[in-house]
């Protein structure tokens, strides 16, 4: 329905307002300040402050799961594969295997090299795949512009004729992949497997986790008793976990650092504690020596019980995917000054013990809890029980955020994201996701019913992941960093090898769980394939049957058509050219609005874009025709606004190009085509104001004169009032200030929003497995997933939808 109204401009002296670009630093539990504001007064201390303030915050969602891994390794490094004897060498063994693979993994590939290879402050597998598409042109995404490339976050190097002599081995590299496209999808895949994995890991890591820490009721009863009581608890605790995920962290996130630091200083007493009353010595162990004893004795065997010490570096992955929350600085002081020195103590603790505990009654009792000494064991059992659900609860959220940037950027169907807090970024609730979760997670608690399966399939899935993020980290290091391609081979060679060891163990175990994680990378990867072919396709089919311009031109400037009041938005993938969708509407409908606008929204591979830069804005046609094309760019970890803030954005982003453009239009034979295409970045400089209220009654400030529009009488007092607040010092002839008008009607009378709804078919003539792919599973995806995220709660009677078929 129409909203009838006064228009008008009013023209004031005002500043430039500007939303302050989110730079995606901030906890996920806290209200972090920006690191640039703030700091005159003494910026060495409160920089340190703040430094000291994030390492704190990022023990509660960093580190969880980390922090827990003591409660499995050693059961089950010896579950089966290796047994404890009086010699010893066996357990001093696996402590000189789980000491140097904390330090050689986490600390030193992840805080001394990993973190540095950031995407604008974030981290991850979809970061380092990022900068790999920015630096070398292997995008998947095909809406690729120029003007995307002069982002700020875009930063890329070139490879000029200056940097041949210098840098021939990255032109090379860099050249080979973008001409061979096989290497582009090779890259892809590789991004897909580690993400799959990590979705695979917000299944496995839940399941573990809880049911390791209630596994110490099992000192308390017998086994019989205990085999009854253990999983049902367990799956409790989960249906709670995920129960709760819909009210957001932000209630309840200010606990998860004291629960996580309550828990490290408890292991770490436990285990000095261990130290100094069974075996002071228990640090000779520490030497590489142990390992060699430990591989000569058990040969075989021992290699196989690598799948078990791989866990004590679970949620290693987690301090770079969670770099976006924190800092560099923050997540290194974390980990170097507080949870490697506490996993240390605690794992040389419980070796201390065992080493003089020979006599087992059962193969149960060489967990974690039978080191802790039998006064406190209840007390830590609790703090145990609630640091297994923060670091479930960590890498629950971290699987939202991922599946997130995947559909982002264009592979993963488009769901329902819930922004569960308002003030604190990077708070998301995926429902779909989450129950889906809860399922997997619950049939994986009650179909393995023990830590050892569990432990397998855990274990392969964060070794796949380190293994991914060290091939894309190799290529960094030469295509970003332009570092020699020699020391890019020592990375890979060096971290790969001792990665491809412990692969090699958790994957002889394939039918003893782990092909749990190989099953569920295996299936997302199938759905995130064929989205993004399904994608790829339609997007090809809109290229190829765009309308020329020269055909717009001919109808002249009412179409052909009754021009009615209101502003259309024509949904569109395109980011040039007429979709085909138009013609079907100008071809079939008697009507259409006086203003119309192609409205595309699309995702460049950068995690933020600032709000100055996100929209582009052009002409589609002369200027008589009042038709617009604006492109909505939004980074893979950007937060979308809602549907009003949307309409509001989008309408001053319009009326700012339209006062910026003091270009004329010639009339005649003009290439229009070439004006079509020339779009530009707009800066917010007009302020929308939309109120109810009686303007006669109410004097404009100082300085200011209000334009009304001729529709307006004077029977009309008190209507809604559409006005663009616009600087003083701006020029505005006599045509501008029209077509300014026009679209302020054209907002009073409103905006309808025309979606197409798409059925893609393979053509006739595909074969069996191509029509499998297009006719039935990406239509299934298709027609289970979201539209576009800002026409989501558009009412029904604004939204037009027609269907199309896309025969691909």
């Amino acid at each position: 329905m129409d909203i009838e109204g006064r228009a008008g401009a009013l023209f004031s002296p005002t500043t430039k307002i500007r939303d302050k670009p989110s730079s995606g630093k901030r906890s996920p539990n806290f209200s972090v300040p920006d690191t640039e504001a703030g700091v005159h007064d003494n910026p060495t201390n409160k920089s340190w402050r703040m430094v000291l303030t994030l390492a704190y915050q990022s023990l509660g969602v960093v580190y969880g799961d980390l922090a827990t891994s003591p409660l499995y390794v050693y059961k089950n490094t010896f579950a089966e594969d290796i047994q404890h004897s009086e010699s010893n060498e066996e357990i001093f063994g696996v402590l000189s295997f789980i000491f140097w693979t904390l330090t050689l993994i986490p600390l030193l590939k992840y805080v001394f090299i990993v973190l540095r290879a950031d995407d604008n402050g974030e981290g991850g597998t979809f970061a380092l795949y990022s900068l790999l598409c920015r630096h070398a042109r292997v995008g998947l995404l095909p809406s690729g512009q120029l003007a995307d490339e002069e982002l700020l976050g875009y930063k890329k190097s070139d490879c000029g004729a200056e940097d041949a002599g210098r840098r021939g081995v990255v032109c090379i590299v860099r050249r080979e992949l973008e001409r061979r496209q096989v290497l582009q999808r090779i890259l892809l895949v590789l991004a897909l497997i580690g993400t799959c994995m990590v979705i695979g890991d917000g299944i496995l890591t839940p399941a573990i986790s809880v049911f390791s820490a209630v596994s110490g009721l099992e000192l308390s009863m017998s086994k019989e008793q205990h085999k009854y009581v253990e999983v049902p608890v367990a799956c409790v605790v989960l249906i709670c976990l995920f129960a709760l995920q819909h009210y957001g962290t932000h209630r309840v996130g200010f606990l998860f650092a004291p629960i996580v630091v309550t828990w490290l200083l408890c292991i770490s007493i436990i285990g000095v504690y261990n130290i100094i009353h069974w075996n002071p010595h228990v640090y000779q162990a520490l030497s590489p020596y142990y390992m060699y004893k430990f591989l000569r004795k058990t040969q075989r065997s021992g290699w196989m019980s690598l799948g078990g010490i791989l866990l004590c570096i679970t949620g290693s992955e987690a301090m770079f995917a969670d770099l976006g929350h924190f800092s560099q600085l923050s997540i290194k002081i974390a980990f170097s000054f507080l949870v490697y020195p506490s996993l240390i103590l605690a794992y040389m603790g419980q070796a201390a013990y065992l080493s003089k505990h020979h006599i087992i009654e059962s193969d149960y009792r060489i967990g974690f809890y039978v080191s802790v000494p039998e006064k406190i064991r209840w007390p830590v059992l609790a703090i145990a029980i609630l640091a297994a659900v923060v670091g479930s609860q960590a890498i629950i959220t971290g699987t939202f955020s991922i599946i997130k940037q995947c559909s982002s950027l264009g592979c993963f169907p488009k769901v329902k994201i819930i922004h569960t807090s308002s003030k604190v970024h990077g708070q998301i609730y995926i429902p779909e996701i989450n129950w889906t979760l809860m399922v997997l997670c619950l049939a994986v608690t009650i179909g393995f019913r023990d830590t050892k399966r569990m432990g397998n399939a855990s274990g392969l899935a964060v070794i796949t992941v380190m293994l991914v993020t060290t091939c894309l980290m190799s290529l960094v290091i030469v295509l970003c960093w332009h570092k020699s391609i020699i020391l890019a081979v020592c990375f890979i060679l060096f971290f790969g090898t001792i990665e491809a060891l412990y692969f090699s163990a958790s994957l002889i175990k394939f039918l003893e769980g782990a092909w749990v994680p190989i099953v569920l990378s295996l299936i997302f990867m199938a759905i995130m394939c064929i989205w993004h072919y399904g994608t790829i396709k339609k997007y090809e089919f809109d290229v190829q049957n765009k309308v020329s311009i020269n055909w717009l031109l001919q109808l002249g400037p009412n179409l052909g058509i009754v021009r009615v009041k209101g502003i259309g938005l024509i949904h569109t993938d395109l980011v040039s050219g007429i979709p085909a969708i138009f013609s079907h509407f100008v071809t079939n409908l008697p009507a259409f609005h006086q203003v119309l606008v192609f409205l595309c929204i699309k995702s460049v591979p950068v995690p933020y874009v600032r709000p100055e830069e996100r929209f582009l804005v052009g002409r589609v046609g002369p200027k008589e025709y009042r038709m617009y094309r604006c492109i909505v760019r939004y980074g893979y970890r950007d937060f979308h606004k809602d549907d009003i803030e949307f309409e509001k954005d989008l309408v001053c982003s319009i009326a700012e190009f339209i006062r910026s453009d003091h270009s004329a239009t010639p009339k005649g034979n003009t290439p229009e085509l070439e004006k079509e295409e020339k779009m530009s970045v707009v800066r917010s400089g007009i302020r929308f104001q939309e109120e109810d209220e009686n303007v006669d009654d109410k004097p404009g400030p100082s300085g200011s004169r209000e334009i009304q529009s001729p529709l307006i009488g004077p029977e009309k007092k008190k209507k809604k009032k559409v006005r663009f607040v616009v600087p003083e010092s701006s020029k505005i002839d006599a045509a501008t200030r029209e077509e300014m008008r026009e679209l302020m009607e054209a907002r009073e009378a409103g905006m309808a929003f025309i979606l197409g709804h798409s059925y893609v078919k393979s053509k006739s003539g595909s074969g069996l497995f191509r029509r499998f792919i297009i006719n039935f599973a990406y239509d299934f995806l298709r027609r289970n997933s979201r539209g576009p995220s800002y026409a989501v709660s558009i009412p029904h009677a604004s939204t037009l939808e027609v269907g199309m078929v896309y025969h691909v």
